[in-house]
């Protein structure tokens, strides 16, 4: 049995809080004409947070704040990057969100921003300007505003990412769906993934489900209403580590719900899923879409493809549910193979979205 690792990790913030934290400090320094030494928010994981900003000023018709990216224990490309929100004043009623120097700009299609657009992901933006308007009530304001996200740093950041590949130019991207950034250690993510399974046995759960994360936990909880919490595990990228527990601990069935970037990999066989270790393999979804019925066009367009999620939309849009059928199919074998059979699975996939795509079933190879 794995140790788990001793002391709790500590946990901290994504861009996207540290971005709406020092638009709140910016908005009320420029509402109070007071420069703000901290700035408390809400998280989407329904909890506040308070920020210590690193400055704070006002000049004239705009008020700038700037604050520390703290990652906790778990340091990504971004930790220690000075986030900035610059509000002034605007003609234009409403709220008109940019980014600034060091975030960068969305130039392909597939990303959950449009084209044209700076690299603000939808839940910092859903963030910021709540947080904004908030503000904007409490002062009984109904003046518009432009709000700027800047990361000095950024353009060099970037070089450590994906972004470039991505088609994101300039900078980095302001991310995180829950505001808070837990520490990846991958021993006590497994231990907590080889825990996670024996609280669920030791309920009496012999059908699991398991995930990549947070957004398809939520459609996998829809689409198994009938079983109990202890059922759903979040695995992150540890696919075949967390098929070969459930087989270890005596599962009986094992369903597995993701979205197109990381099934798209299992579906090859590849059992750890990380973006930086597997990138997706655009010949082999061309190759399944071919199966699939797809002409030499639409073969071509997923060669060049920016993202999975971005295949996935194209086949959607045109019909194709056997490709995603396929897909799951090529998961489920590549499940079975992974821990020599033994156990039904079973693959689901879904859009960024939460639509569902299509599923398969296997047990033991036959399905």
């Amino acid at each position: 049995m794995q140790e788990v690792p001793k002391g709790k990790l500590r946990e901290g913030y994504t861009t996207g809080a540290c971005a709406t934290a020092a638009t709140s400090a910016a908005l009320t320094a420029l509402i109070t004409g007071e420069p703000q030494t901290e700035s408390t928010i809400f998280l989407p994981v329904k909890r506040f947070a308070t920020f210590q900003t690193e400055s704070c000023e006002v000049t004239g018709n705009m008020a700038t704040a700037s604050i520390i990216k703290d990652a906790g224990d778990d340091p990504d490309a971004t930790h220690g990057a000075l986030i900035i929100s610059s509000v002034s004043w605007s003609e234009e009623p409403g709220i008109i969100l940019d980014g600034g120097v060091g975030v960068g700009r969305v130039t392909k299609e597939g990303l959950p921003v449009p084209v044209g657009e700076a690299a603000i992901n939808p839940v910092p933006r859903k963030m910021i300007r709540k947080t904004a308007e908030g503000i904007l009530s409490e002062f009984g304001i109904e003046k518009g505003i432009k709000i700027v996200i800047s990361v000095p740093a950024g353009e060099e950041i970037a070089k450590k990412t994906l972004n470039g590949r991505l088609g994101i130019i300039g900078g980095i991207s302001i991310l995180g769906t829950r505001g808070i950034v837990v520490p990846f250690s991958t021993a006590a993510y497994k231990a907590s993934i080889i825990q996670a399974i024996s609280v669920a046995r030791a309920s009496g759960c012999e059908h699991l489900v398991i995930t990549t994360g947070g957004r398809s936990e939520k459609c996998a909880i829809k689409q198994f209403p009938e079983l109990p919490e202890e059922a759903f595990v979040e695995m992150g990228d540890f696919v075949g580590f967390t098929l070969k527990q459930c087989k270890k601990q005596g599962m009986k069935r094992v369903s597995m719900v993701g979205m197109m970037g990381k099934f798209s990999k299992v579906a090859m066989g590849t059992m750890m899923v990380h973006s930086k270790s597997a990138p997706v393999n655009f010949e082999f979804l061309a190759e399944v879409a071919g199966s699939a019925g797809a002409d030499a066009v639409l073969i071509e367009e997923i060669k060049q493809a920016n993202t999975a999620s971005q295949v996935g939309d194209m086949m959607a849009a045109r019909g194709y549910t056997s490709f995603f059928e396929q897909l799951s199919r090529n998961c489920c074998l590549a499940a079975l193979k992974e821990v020599d059979g033994g156990i039904m699975v079973d693959t689901s996939l879904y859009t960024m979205k939460g639509e569902f795509l299509g599923k398969a079933e296997v047990m033991d190879g036959i399905g």
